[in-house]
């Protein structure tokens, strides 16, 4: 933190507090209390990424409703971005539709209708404008051909196919679950066991990456899934937007999900591709749904995710746990299959 009459910089603990920001003196490793100050949010403005200092590329800047600046620096573009995206939350907790804004901003990503995750792999191996794999040490080990987790930030952030480092983390793990990318060493393999998207990839310089050798695969139409005429020609009853808990992993990813009758199937559609062609689905025949409680984490589903739940359990008992945004959703959705078990 700089000072704001001394222009020196201290090491200060910070504690974000409703509407406060409170930051101590540290000891020892411990912080000092009571607080050496506060910087009042509201009515705060925050600039991040802050380049007033040249040097320093990790800054976030506050300025108070008084005019007073402040300047925090973090450890790593990664923890800088995450205090940016809590303080700008806190900044705006009076005004419920920003905070609403933020927490979609952090927890989901949706590429523009025109561009495809094919078209951003077919950029990224591009000799002359995309990223060059290089060999990287790891704990005394060097991989051929990778690259580095910060690298492929910067380079999505610089062709503008996301706005921040935030939506790039999302963006490349996205990319790693399409078996587009994989991760290479225990540090960036060691990320994808957590259960959110948003943690799977690391924006970090020690964490190596690498082309997945499936690509070329994904990309040939005669080895892509082939899917029975017959199971698409039914009448669409319902469609619309839906989040689904993957099988392997277990993430959270939204789907576009169609019921169709005659005969009774329900789809679902990756929204960030081009092709109109389904991910996956199943037959409803001989299925069970029901809602699950809205109080804790039923058992099954992984992640602090809670509300609005419901499960389908086929005849071959494949369970599909999906999650609508609210419970008048779930209820259509949840009636609507029904009809057609």
């Amino acid at each position: 933190m700089s000072g704001h009459i001394v222009h020196n910089w201290k090491v200060r603990w910070f504690i974000l507090r409703q509407n406060t920001l409170l930051y101590y003196k540290l000891e020892g490793g411990q912080k000092v209390t009571p607080p050496k100050g506060q910087i009042l949010l509201d009515g705060c403005t925050i600039t991040c990424p802050c380049l007033e200092y040249e040097n320093r590329p990790l800054l976030i800047k506050l300025k108070t409703r008084t005019s007073t600046e402040y300047f925090l620096e973090a450890c790593s573009r990664e923890e800088r971005d995450a205090w940016a995206f809590e303080i700008t939350g806190a900044i705006h907790a009076g005004q419920p539709g920003k905070v609403q804004q933020l927490h979609l901003l952090k927890n989901s990503f949706k590429l523009p209708p025109h561009i495809s995750l094919h078209r951003i792999v077919d950029k990224m191996r591009d000799s002359s404008s995309g990223i060059r794999p290089c060999p990287n040490m790891e704990q005394g080990s060097t991989y051929k051909k990778t690259f580095i987790g910060s690298s492929l930030v910067d380079w999505l952030i610089s062709n503008r196919f996301v706005a921040n480092r935030l939506e790039a983390v999302t963006l490349a793990s996205m990319l790693m679950e399409e078996n587009f990318l994989r991760p290479v060493g225990a540090r960036s393999t060691g990320a994808i066991r957590s259960g959110d998207l948003a943690e799977q990839f690391l924006d970090d310089s020690t964490a190596l990456y690498t082309f997945a050798e499936s690509y070329k695969k994904k990309t040939n139409p005669k080895e892509e899934i082939s899917l029975s005429t017959m199971e698409l020609s039914g009448t669409v009853v319902k469609q619309g937007f839906l989040a689904k808990q993957g099988h392997k992993r277990k993430n959270w990813k939204v789907r576009r999900f169609v019921l169709r009758k005659d005969p009774a199937f329900l789809h679902y559609y990756d929204p960030s591709k081009d092709e109109n062609r389904p991910v996956g689905g199943f037959s409803l025949r001989g299925s069970l749904v029901s809602a699950l409680e809205d109080n804790g984490v039923p058992t099954g589903v992984k992640g602090n995710v809670q509300g609005n739940l419901f499960k389908v359990i086929t005849k071959d008992d494949t369970h599909y746990y999906i999650q609508a945004s609210s419970k008048a959703e779930r209820v259509e959705w949840i009636e609507a299959i029904k009809k057609l078990t």
